[in-house]
C-alpha cells in the first residue's frame, strides 16, 4: 500500500520516505485498497472456477495447467517492473492497472487451481489435504518474508521487489515441477485409470481424447456434493468478509507508544502469520481426524456458526473507523479470536474437499472437485463484496 500513501514534499521520490511517514494514519485509498483487491480477485476467480467444470471437457489438462502458469508468470514479471516505477503522480491510474492485473492473474489462477483440484480429486484424499495445505504454507512463507524485510529495515520499494522476485522464481519452479510431474509413472497411472473410467475407447496419450466419454450428469453430481459445497461457500464468504479487509486494519492497543512490536510487527505477525499458521494447523488436523465423515449437516452447521466472528472482528481495534465503537481493545483477545478463526477456516475447508470425492463415482471425481472450486469462488466473491460494506461500517 506504500504506492497509495499521502504524498508530501519530502517523500515524492521513490525511495525518499521517513519511518514516521510509513506509520502515519492510512489514507482512504489505503484503507479501502484491501477490499478493492478482494473484489478484483474474487469476481474473475469465481467466474473461471465455475467455467472450469465445462472447460475441463473441452480444453486439455496440459493446456490449462501449463498455459495458465505461463501467463501468470508473465503478469508477475510485469508487476515486478512496476515496483521500481515512480507512480506518485498517477496513483489512481496505477490502482486501476493493479486491479486489472489482479483480475487477470486470478482468472488464470482459477483455471490452474480448478484444474489442480480436479487432478487431486482423482488421487487419495491425502493428496487433497497436501494440496490445500500448500496454500497455507504459501501464506506462512509470505508473512515470514514480510517480517524479515521489516526486521532488516528494507524500504517498501525494496521489500516489494523482493516479494515479487521470489514470486517469479516460485512460479518458474512450479511450472517446471508440473512438467516433471506429468512424466512420472505414478501420475500417469492414476490419470490413465481416470481416463479409462471416462472413455471406453481409451488410448494412452498425454492429451485427453474428449470423445466417447461416459456421460457425466452435472445435476446428479451437484445433488451429491451440495452439502460440502455449501460448507465451503460459508467458510470462505465469512472468512473473506473480514480477512484481510478488516483484520489488516486492526492495530495493537499500544500502537504509537514507541514499541517496535506494536508499531511495526503486530499486523504481519498476528494478522498474517498467526492466521496462516492456524489455517495450516486446521488443515493438518483434518488430514488426521477427518471428522465428521458421515454428517454433512454438522459440517454445514459448524461452517455457518463462524458468522459470529464477523461482529467480533468488527468490534476490535480496527482503524480508521468513524461509526462503530471499539469493544475488544485487548491484544490477547484479538490473538485468540484469530487463532480459532484460522483453525476453523482450515479444518472446515479441508474436510469439505476431502469428503467430496467419497460421495461420487470414480469417473465423476474430477468434475466434483472442480465444482467444489466453483463453490469456493462463490464464497470468495460474496465475502469480498461484503467486506467493502463492512469497512465502510467501521
Amino acid at each position: 500500500m506504500y504506492k497509495f500513501r499521502q504524498i508530501h514534499p519530502n517523500n515524492t521520490g521513490i525511495n525518499n520516505y521517513t519511518h514516521t511517514e510509513i506509520l502515519e494514519q492510512r489514507t482512504d485509498l489505503q484503507a479501502s485498497f484491501t477490499s478493492y483487491l478482494n473484489v478484483a480477485s474474487a469476481i474473475p476467480n469465481t467466474i473461471f472456477l465455475i467455467s472450469n467444470a465445462f472447460l475441463s471437457k473441452r480444453i486439455s489438462q496440459r493446456t490449462r495447467m501449463i498455459g495458465s502458469q505461463s501467463l501468470i508468470m508473465i503478469l508477475f514479471i510485469m508487476t515486478t517492473v512496476f515496483v521500481k516505477i515512480n507512480t506518485d503522480e498517477w496513483q489512481k491510474l496505477f490502482l486501476v492497472i493493479t486491479l486489472i492485473t489482479v483480475a487477470f492473474v486470478n482468472a488464470l489462477s482459477a483455471i490452474f487451481g480448478g484444474s489442480l483440484l480436479g487432478i487431486a480429486g482423482v488421487f487419495s484424499p491425502i493428496y487433497i489435504t497436501a494440496m490445500l495445505g500448500g496454500q497455507s504454507l504459501g501464506g506462512i512463507f509470505a508473512a515470514l518474508t514480510e517480517i524479515c524485510a521489516l526486521w532488516i529495515g528494507a524500504s517498501p520499494v525494496t521489500s516489494g521487489l523482493i516479494y515479487f522476485a521470489i514470486g517469479d522464481i516460485v512460479l518458474l519452479f512450479s511450472l517446471i515441477a508440473y512438467v516433471i510431474l506429468e512424466k512420472q509413472e505414478f501420475f500417469k497411472y492414476h490419470m490413465m485409470q481416470n481416463l479409462r473410467e471416462q472413455q471406453p475407447n481409451f488410448s494412452v496419450n498425454t492429451e485427453a481424447n474428449f470423445v466417447d466419454q461416459k456421460r457425466v450428469s452435472y445435476k446428479q453430481i451437484l445433488k451429491r456434493i451440495w452439502p460440502f459445497g455449501l460448507s465451503v461457500f460459508l467458510v470462505f464468504s465469512i472468512s473473506m468478509a473480514v480477512y484481510p479487509a478488516i483484520t489488516v486494519l486492526i492495530e495493537s492497543q499500544d500502537k504509537g507508544k514507541g514499541y517496535a512490536w506494536s508499531d511495526i510487527y503486530f499486523v504481519p505477525v498476528i494478522t498474517y502469520l498467526t492466521f496462516s499458521c492456524g489455517d495450516y494447523l486446521g488443515r493438518l488436523l483434518c488430514g488426521h481426524l477427518q471428522w465428521p465423515k458421515d454428517k454433512p449437516s454438522l459440517v454445514i452447521f459448524l461452517s455457518a456458526l463462524r458468522v459470529l466472528f464477523i461482529p467480533a472482528f468488527m468490534f476490535c481495534n480496527a482503524q480508521p473507523r468513524h461509526n462503530l465503537p471499539v469493544y475488544i481493545k485487548n491484544d490477547i483477545l484479538y490473538i485468540v479470536l484469530t487463532i480459532f478463526f484460522a483453525i476453523g477456516n482450515g479444518y472446515l475447508c479441508n474436510i469439505s474437499f476431502v469428503l467430496t470425492p467419497t460421495v461420487v463415482d470414480l469417473h465423476e471425481k474430477e468434475i466434483a472437485s472442480v465444482m467444489m472450486g466453483a463453490f469456493l469462488g462463490l464464497g470468495l466473491t460474496a465475502g469480498s463484496s461484503l467486506s467493502l460494506f463492512l469497512v465502510k461500517m467501521l
